[in-house]
């Protein structure tokens, strides 16, 4: 939601974490730019471009499947799952909308690895572009504070 409160948070230092990005195809464009926001953002935060794993799925039902092969390497500090579902004139839309978010929730539960769900889900293509590149960053910042945050509880 724009101009929401997002609350402050300490420092977000990245640079010993490894992190594992899922970017679904389908609506490349605005996809595209969610990862070119993600990638930028945590490579501001100090993550090192060596330690940044980046893999692409047809859409967003195949995010979770590659997520979950990711988190099973135990190797990543977070994972960042990147998507766009646009409105359609069928029920498809609440569909893979539904049913992607519950699977990406399923893998961090599981897997007790922390993901930052950025698979956007707008009524039309003008707010897609609207919160492709302010998702994307946000993304990137939720990887890291919960990344950062499971190292403290640990």
């Amino acid at each position: 939601m724009f101009g929401a409160d997002k609350g402050n948070t300490g420092p977000l230092d990245g640079k010993n974490l490894h992190i594992g990005v899922v970017q679904a195809r389908f609506n490349e464009g605005i996809t595209n730019a969610l990862w070119d926001a993600c990638r930028g953002e945590l490579l501001a935060l100090g993550v090192q471009e060596k330690r940044i794993r980046h893999v692409t799925v047809p859409g967003a039902l195949e995010v979770a499947t590659a997520l979950q092969a990711l988190a099973e390497h135990d190797e990543f500090d977070a994972l960042i799952a990147l998507g766009c579902i646009i409105r359609g004139e069928t029920y498809h839309f609440e569909l893979v909308a539904n049913e992607s978010g519950a699977a990406v929730t399923r893998v961090g539960l599981d897997y007790q690895v922390p993901i930052a769900n950025a698979i956007l889900t707008t009524e039309n293509l003008e707010q897609a572009v609207a919160r492709q590149v302010d998702k994307g960053a946000d993304a990137a910042r939720v990887a890291v504070e919960m990344a950062q945050l499971l190292k403290q509880i640990g």
